[in-house]
């Protein structure tokens, strides 16, 4: 099973969008046009594709300056068919490479209730620095806000 990871097209907004719809039922999942807006801003998008199907997904954004970066996780997401298989770390790993890069401390927000998810991210680095309160809509969930410090020196300059 061969996954790659290559940017993000145009084209795979509307499975983008259509895997949205099955990750997060109970919230309000991105729109096709939502990823095709997020690919004009200029944020890191990747795709994981097997056998040329677009599996995952996975959103960075890095703001500041030189020397004073800092990065966002926008969004990662795999289709149920292919968890456990590796895929989400392998995207995450992909955007934490990106931030390391220019030497951007990351944030991100979870679902409180997505141990899966929050497991991954503990794993490589990220602790929990707050709670938002009903961030989800419309389900009204908590997130955890988790940030990952600057690693600094692994190719940031």
């Amino acid at each position: 099973m061969t996954v790659t990871l290559e940017p993000l097209r145009y084209t795979d907004a509307r499975r983008c969008a259509q895997l949205e719809r099955v990750l997060f039922p109970g919230d309000d999942p991105w729109s096709a046009h939502a990823f095709e807006s997020e690919l004009d801003s200029g944020a890191y998008y990747l795709g994981a594709y097997h056998e040329g199907q677009l599996i995952g997904y996975a959103g960075l954004a890095v703001l500041g300056r030189p020397g004073d970066f800092e990065a966002e996780v926008h969004t990662i997401g795999v289709d149920p068919s292919w968890h456990g298989h590796g895929v989400g770390k392998m995207l995450l790993r992909a955007l934490l490479e990106r931030a390391d890069s220019v030497g951007a401390t990351v944030f991100l927000d979870v679902r409180t209730d997505n141990d899966a998810a929050i497991g991954l991210y503990e794993a490589h680095g990220f602790t929990r620095i707050g709670v938002r309160r009903r961030y989800y809509r419309p389900s009204g969930a908590d997130a955890y806000t988790m940030a990952r410090p600057a690693h600094v020196g692994e190719g940031s300059g």
